[in-house]
């Protein structure tokens, strides 16, 4: 394979800058640079000079030998200072040489996949990883980066095998009598791994929630507070606040970490039947995106007489307003009670969560959904016994090969381009 190289920290001026590269010819082109290399797996300070001896900078080299490294091949690391200057001109220098090339986004990662360094779910978690934003996404990418959706398979997959040659056993045995009934433990094994699929599938809905962000709606009739809580929930003006209803025409979104939990607080026109187009708009939009929330909150105007109110969409939270007027429920203009409305979404959502999976991405969902297919098909035509051991077998084979798909042992090239494109360059 081509030796590939990229800025592997986030291009623009910081304290330090890593280049770093990969390949056949990684080592050679370090010692171009750096003169001697340190050895494998250690660190040394280098004066790195171009190939007409011109100082490029002082930098902390390392070096990796294959494979005990990230991508499985030779690499190595220039720490360099992270001024614009100096990251243009160790890369000129080394896109010089002729012997490495720019490495395209993900291609390190890819590298890494197809050297056997990590699956395809363990890629997927790595690219959670980068992009988490919150303690709960940190802690659901680092368990899928670190191999645990690789074991789930490993565990499923084993007692399908069982099953699998208990059952080939049968057809081994088909003109005599087989020594031990099978049938239990196949049953009992197939059942088995449908009950760790539900399970997955079961916690599918809240780990997806958790790494793309939870939405919770704050709706209601106009002047109810609506703006007035998320600008506080915000920490600053996003939304206009004015005295005359029907002010908030489109919605509002506001992104927060609650706890450790990715949460969107969405804004919504006052509910309400609007002579005005517009506002109509509004309207509808604010109730489509409230049915599709994840949670809604209700604020009625705690001045005015708003108890029959109907928003036309389920209330999970409901609350008064304007406590500095009335004394009772909250206040956003004052802040009274909007901590506790936020432990109160806090709660409602990390309940939510408790029982979250490993699978996290739509693709886990679907090859779980077809691995369950297969295997109520095997059991049904197990318990009924109306094919022949011959069939049962590549039921299973073909169940087998749906968990595969999980960690990237079949079907690997029809989801890598989806999965790199979210990459950045230097991973």
């Amino acid at each position: 394979m081509h030796t590939i190289f990229a800025l592997a920290t986030a291009r623009g001026k910081s304290g330090v800058a890593i280049l770093r590269i990969s390949g056949p010819s990684a080592h050679d082109i370090g010692r171009t640079f750096a003169g001697t290399l340190p050895h494998a797996g250690e660190t040394a300070l280098r004066r790195l000079r171009d190939g007409e001896g011109a100082l490029l900078d002082e930098a902390l080299v390392l070096r990796f030998d294959a494979p005990h490294s990230f991508t499985g091949e030779d690499i190595v690391e220039f720490q360099v200072h992270g001024s614009i200057a100096v990251i243009r001109a160790v890369e000129a220098a080394i896109g010089a040489t002729g012997l490495a090339r720019m490495a395209e986004p993900g291609e390190f990662t890819r590298r890494a996949l197809l050297n056997g360094q990590l699956d395809l779910a363990q890629v997927e978690g790595l690219s959670d990883l980068i992009a988490a934003e919150t303690e709960v996404q940190l802690r659901q990418a680092q368990q899928l980066f670190s191999g645990g959706m690789r074991e789930f398979a490993e565990i499923c997959r084993a007692d399908l095998i069982r099953a699998t040659a208990l059952i080939e056993a049968t057809i081994d045995f088909a003109d005599e009598e087989v020594p031990v009934d099978v049938s239990p433990e196949v049953g009992a094994l197939i059942q088995n791994v449908l009950g760790r699929i539900d399970g997955q599938l079961a916690g599918y809905h809240a780990a997806e929630r958790v790494r793309n962000g939870f939405e919770v709606a704050i709706i209601g009739p106009p002047n109810a507070g609506k703006s007035t809580l998320i600008n506080k929930i915000a920490g600053r003006e996003i939304a206009i606040i004015s005295e005359f209803a029907g002010t908030t025409r489109d919605v509002l979104e506001v992104r927060v970490d609650l706890d450790g939990l990715p949460v969107t607080f969405l804004d919504t026109a006052g509910l309400r039947d609007a002579d005005d187009v517009i506002e109509q708009i509004g309207v509808a939009r604010a109730r489509s995106r409230a049915a599709g929330a994840d949670l809604r909150i209700l604020l009625l105007d705690g001045v005015q007489s708003q108890g029959d109110f109907s928003p036309g969409v389920p209330v999970d939270l409901r609350y008064m307003t304007k406590a500095d007027v009335t004394g009772v429920g909250i206040s956003a203009m004052r802040g009274d009670g909007i901590d506790q409305l936020l432990r109160d979404v806090s709660s409602l959502l990390n309940d939510r969560v408790s029982g979250m999976s490993l699978a996290s991405h739509e693709r886990h969902r679907q090859a779980l959904e077809r691995a369950k297919g297969l295997l109520l098909v095997t059991k049904s035509v197990f318990q009924h016994g109306d094919d022949g051991a011959e069939i049962l077998a590549l039921h299973l084979r073909d169940a087998v090969a749906a968990l595969d798909s999980l960690i990237g042992r079949v079907d690997v090239e029809a989801v890598l381009g989806e999965i790199f494109a979210q990459f950045c360059i230097g991973k």
